[in-house]
């Protein structure tokens, strides 16, 4: 199954985050983001290139955004997510009030 999530920066999408049923992560940042001059890249980890970054694990950065400890236990456990799938849990507490400049949207 695949899913995926689109990245906002301040409001403006950034690019795609896609995790296929393989547990294989990718991120592209949209063209028009990258001929953007104003638009700067997410991450010092993600610069503003055109190809696909590819990894078997939810990237660092994105993880990040994740909440640690009691704070994540409550989340899943209210939002009944596994705590170890990491990727519904960014989809489901990443949209809105995030530290930060980067929220997550699912696309459905």
């Amino acid at each position: 199954m695949i899913r995926k999530a689109h990245i906002y920066n301040n409001d403006v999408l950034a690019g795609t985050l896609i995790k296929t049923g393989r547990q294989q992560y990718t991120f592209r940042y949209e063209d028009s983001y990258l001929e953007d001059p104003n638009c700067f890249a997410i991450s010092l980890s993600f610069p503003k290139v055109q190809q696909a970054y590819a990894s078997k694990v939810l990237f660092p950065f994105f993880y990040g955004l994740l909440s640690e400890g009691v704070n994540k236990q409550t989340q899943c456990r209210l939002l009944r997510i596994d705590e170890n799938d990491h990727f519904s849990l960014l989809l489901a507490t990443a949209k809105s009030d995030t530290i930060g400049s980067i929220t997550v949207r699912e696309v459905l």
